[in-house]
């Protein structure tokens, strides 16, 4: 009973310390500590949204600069296989890699290989972002994904704003610079998907937020092969975004992903803590029945 007692209060403990870093990522209507409470979305989500804008033909012109700082341009990664697109900035610290940790989770699962099957193109939102930031990039999820033979098969790029801007409208990736103060690194307000293009460079299908079916990755992979353009998914988007302009703060958000982890670690805790208790109200109960047969 004494270790169960101990047991809860620990987790009470654990839980109070974590909630300053949850209240940083409270979804919108729900009120974050010191902050009003907001019941709908701000009107500037209403231009960060995704456009699923299937059939439309990329911009394979475009220039841009590979991981190692080689000026390449789209199309190069076009013209025999699919392509996995994925548009993020690299100094996202939550959305973007959870975005990419989604890929390469379901990836894991997809019986294809990256440089044979199919091509990964990471794009950069980020014009002042450069190769470097890229390359290191690249290596930490390339290691994740524990293929080294696959890493010509994943590209990390940067370029200049005209480049992204004619990629992200083609896509229909809606993205907002944020204001930050002088000295901070760029805030982007987006949403969080993946998309299939077809080998000639057309939108072909949409996935969206941060985790993604092993096996509509693969079949989206295997009709973008053919030339197929897929069907409009549910645009349930997840945003990378949270600006008080009054109070000049900044969060990021990933709602829906610590609604659930919260959720699950409440019934957990709950469930565990109730068998526990009902398990040592027992024990007591047959230890104090033995006593009384005893005297």
């Amino acid at each position: 009973m004494k270790g169960t007692i101990r047991l809860a209060l620990a987790a009470a403990m654990l839980l109070a310390a974590s909630m300053p870093g949850l209240a940083q990522v409270a979804p919108y209507g729900e009120k974050s500590m010191g902050e009003p409470a907001q019941d709908h979305l701000p009107d500037i989500l209403n231009t960060v949204k995704i456009e699923q804008r299937l059939g439309q033909q990329l911009p394979l012109d475009a220039p841009f600069r590979d991981e190692t700082g080689k000026a390449v341009k789209l199309g190069d990664y076009f013209g025999k296989l699919p392509v996995i697109l994925s548009l993020v900035y690299y100094q996202c610290q939550i959305l973007c890699a959870e975005d990419l940790n989604g890929l390469v989770g379901a990836l894991e699962m997809v019986h294809l290989t990256p440089g044979k099957d199919f091509q990964i193109v990471i794009v950069s939102i980020d014009p002042t972002e450069g190769p470097p930031i890229a390359a290191a990039k690249k290596a930490i999820y390339v290691k994740r994904y524990a293929r080294m033979d696959t890493a010509r098969g994943w590209h990390f790029l940067t370029g200049e704003q005209p480049a992204i801007k004619a990629l992200a409208e083609a896509v229909g990736f809606g993205y907002v610079r944020l204001p930050q103060p002088e000295g901070k690194p760029p805030l982007f307000a987006h949403a969080s998907s993946i998309e299939v293009v077809t080998p000639e460079g057309r939108m072909a299908q949409y996935y969206m937020g941060v985790e993604y079916s092993p096996r509509d990755l693969q079949l989206g992979l295997v009709e973008a092969s053919h030339n197929t353009i897929g069907t409009p998914v549910d645009n349930i988007l997840t945003y990378c975004y949270r600006y008080d302009p009054k109070l000049n703060r900044h969060s990021l958000v990933i709602a829906r992903i610590v609604q659930a982890g919260c959720l699950l670690t409440f019934l957990g805790l709950g469930g565990f803590m109730v068998v526990n208790f009902r398990r040592d109200f027992t024990q007591s109960a047959e230890l104090q029945a033995k006593r009384t047969d005893k005297g």
